[in-house]
Parts: C-alpha cells; sequence; structure tokens
C-alpha cells in the first residue's frame, strides 16, 4: 500500500508514546489518578516546543498540557482539538512491546510465539479491512494504548506539519491533552479559557471516517437500604433484612432494558455491584438512553421504585442519582458548521463519512455541556482496551489528511 509523507511520523509517534505507561485507575481519588500521566505529558510539551508550538504549557496539578498554533493569516474561525492522554485500566498497561506488521497477509497473526498467542480473523473479522496494510500489535500480553495515543500521534504530526508549511494558510489551532478520559475524567480540569478555541474536536474511537455527534445522556444512581437484625429464632415480625428489600427493588427493573438486550438508540438500566448483609445492604448503577425524554423517564422510574419499598416496608430505602455527561447533540446540532467541515474534510481525504449514534459517551460530551461545542472523529484503532488491539497506520496517515483539510475550511470561515 502507497504510504504517504506522514507514514514514519505516525508509526514513531504511536510506538514511542506506546511504551509509556499512562494507565488511569478508577479506585484513585487522586489528580491525576496516576502520576505517570506525568510522563507522556511531558514528552509532550517538549515536543511541541520542539516543533515550534506557541503557549505550551503544562498544568502541573491537573495534568493537562496546552499548546496553541497561532495563525498565519488574517480571518478564519479557530478551533480546537482535544485527545487524552492515559489508557485503561482493563489490560495490562506497562511494559508495552509495540512492533509492526508490514502488509497483513488476511491470515493469523502470531503475537507471540513463546506463549503461543495468536490473533485470528476468526475472532477479529475487522482484520480483513487491512489486508495489504501496515498494522502496528503489541505481543499479546498487554493493550497497546492506540486508545488514544493513535490520536495523539495524528495531532502531533498534523501539528508539525502545519508549523512547518508556513504556505499553509490557517486561523488559530488550540490544542489540548487530558489525563483520565478512560476512568471517568471527561475532560473536567481543561481550562476552556487557557485553551482558547470556542468550538472543538475530539479524537477517539475505532473504524477509520467514522464520527460521533451523538452520544448517550449518562447517571450514575446508587440505592441504599437499611434493615434491622435480630436472632433468627425470634425474628418473626421484627427482621428487616436489607437484602430481601434490595432483592425486590432490582426486580422491578425491566428484564430487557439491559445493555446484553439492547443495541442502536436503546437504552438500558445497568447494575454495576451489589453488596449486602441484613441491616445494610446496597447496589449501584448506570442509566444511559439517547432519547431525553426516555432517558429522564429510566431516572424518575428508580424513584419510583424506592417509593414502592418505602411505602411497603416502611422508610428503609433511600437512592442518589449524580449526572455523568448528557448527550453532545443537543449542544452541537446548534453549531451545524461543525458537523458540514467534518463530513467534508472526510470526503476530501477519500473516504465516505458514517456516523453511529455513541452507545457511551466521549470527553466531547461533557466539554460540550460546558460550553465547549465538541463532536468525535475516530482516532481509528481496533480491539481497544484489550491484547488484541491493533493500529492500521493508515488510518492514522489519513486521520492527518483529514485534519489538514478541516483546518484549511475553518479557515475560509469568518472568524
Amino acid at each position: 500500500m502507497e504510504r504517504t509523507p506522514f507514514y514514519e511520523q505516525v508509526k514513531e509517534r504511536l510506538i514511542r508514546y506506546a511504551k509509556i505507561d499512562t494507565q488511569s485507575d478508577a479506585k484513585s481519588t487522586a489528580t491525576p489518578t496516576t502520576q505517570k500521566q506525568f510522563d507522556l505529558a511531558r514528552v509532550l510539551v517538549d515536543e511541541l516546543r520542539l516543533i515550534g508550538a506557541d503557549d505550551v504549557w503544562l498544568d502541573e496539578h491537573n495534568c493537562v498540557v496546552y499548546a496553541k498554533i497561532p495563525a498565519n493569516q488574517r480571518g478564519g474561525r479557530a478551533f480546537g482539538l482535544v485527545t487524552h492522554m492515559d489508557t485503561a485500566p482493563d489490560a495490562p498497561g506497562a511494559n508495552v512491546r509495540p512492533w509492526v506488521l508490514e502488509a497483513y497477509d488476511g491470515g493469523d497473526i502470531l503475537l507471540n510465539a513463546e506463549r503461543g498467542i495468536v490473533m485470528s480473523p476468526k475472532d477479529f473479522p475487522n482484520l480483513l479491512n487491512y489486508i495489504g496494510q501496515d498494522l502496528i500489535l503489541t505481543d499479546g500480553t498487554t493493550l497497546l494504548g492506540g486508545d488514544d495515543k493513535a490520536a495523539i500521534a495524528s495531532v502531533m504530526t498534523f501539528a508539525e506539519h502545519l508549523l512547518r508549511h508556513p504556505e499553509i494558510l490557517h486561523g488559530p489551532v488550540a490544542l489540548a491533552f487530558t489525563p483520565d478520559e478512560e476512568v471517568g475524567g471527561l475532560a473536567k480540569d481543561l481550562d476552556l479559557a487557557r485553551f482558547g478555541a470556542k468550538v472543538a474536536y475530539t479524537l477517539d474511537g475505532d473504524w477509520l471516517g467514522f464520527y460521533e455527534d451523538e452520544t448517550f445522556h449518562a447517571s450514575h444512581a446508587k440505592v441504599t437500604f437499611t434493615g434491622r437484625s435480630v436472632h433468627t429464632g425470634t425474628a418473626k415480625g421484627i427482621m428487616i433484612n436489607a437484602c430481601d428489600l434490595l432483592t425486590e427493588w432490582l426486580n422491578l427493573l425491566p428484564r430487557f432494558e439491559k445493555p446484553q438486550y439492547t443495541d442502536g438508540r436503546e437504552g438500558f438500566f445497568h447494575v454495576l455491584s451489589v453488596r449486602g448483609a441484613c441491616e445494610h445492604a446496597e447496589a449501584e448503577l448506570i442509566i444511559r438512553d439517547h432519547d431525553r425524554t426516555q432517558f429522564e423517564i429510566r431516572e424518575a422510574y428508580l424513584k419510583k421504585c424506592t417509593d414502592a419499598i418505602n411505602a411497603q416496608y416502611g422508610e428503609h430505602a433511600s437512592l442518589s442519582i449524580d449526572e455523568t455527561y448528557r448527550s453532545m447533540k443537543e449542544v452541537v446540532d446548534q453549531h451545524p458548521y461543525l458537523i458540514e467541515h467534518l463530513c467534508a474534510a472526510i470526503r476530501k481525504a477519500g473516504l465516505e463519512p458514517q456516523s453511529l449514534a455513541f452507545r457511551g459517551g466521549t470527553d466531547g460530551s461533557a466539554l460540550s455541556w460546558r460550553g465547549l461545542p465538541c463532536p468525535n472523529l475516530s482516532a481509528g484503532y481496533e480491539n481497544a482496551h484489550g491484547r488484541f488491539e491493533y493500529v492500521p497506520i493508515p488510518s492514522m496517515e489519513k486521520n492527518v489528511e483529514i485534519l489538514l483539510h478541516l483546518c484549511a475550511l475553518f479557515a475560509q470561515d469568518e472568524a
């Protein structure tokens, strides 16, 4: 497959970034959740300065890297790009050993001869989409970290190309690299004033050429039951078993409105954990729906279930619901040029843009509701969060092209 001028840059960058352990920790209450995320942050700061970016700054408390590419023309609308530095805690993230398989032939891939680890298109049929392409893989013992380091490699290559080619006219471009996305950080510490752009794009997700302008609405719920324990021999009419109340409450949840029974735009309730004894029992769950009205109905239904238990047994149940994120769509739809420009840029790169209502959330979901409209462009990795993750190098090359076309379109806008 023909290589673009960006081939060596994106390849070298992803391999180098992947070797830096930046795994986040969902159990940590620190900011960021792991200090090792600073290792990549400082690498990016040095690299941004080396390629000539402006206003490069690392937030030493929150581990957010900022940089700007100043305009070299009058006019043009500013836009930003946001990617995350952490990798998921779902598979080992230390001692990553990336390697390149050139011109994939469509067969099984031996990842680790010593351990007999093989990746087969029988198990991962998307591999067949990349016959003839060069793939960056792991040795089958760790994740790769293409989520989201493939995006960082593309953004950094885009930035370097723009800065090294002043003949390419463009408006202001803001860059940010954030921590803890994989554990729900949602770019919460991104300083929008320092960032400096009024609109942006995240780059995160599978499948080259895909974009998201709609995500779930999401909340986290916790229901708690207080029981009354006495000796079982004299319990009649006195004992209130919190586990029984919790079981009854859980049985009120719609049986088939769970992740394993839903797809597309269907919402769900998902029980994350259950803990209990006679005197105290609790469950945590998440609520998801694309439709805002249906989402609010779901939240109200949990309150109704809790009220029903209390009406029958007395005030033994309490429920708390906390917002996680809301769908970006309501915000992004108010700025139609964001998707128009993105689709045009994808087409200019020779691809047909495709979009799905994303069954999850992105940093852009939270950023949009904080006042930074922020749809998502896929980074092009595959099998994220696992030992069989891989990144086709042409996907990163194409994303550099898409970003350059996107930049040109913003340069034509009125500031």
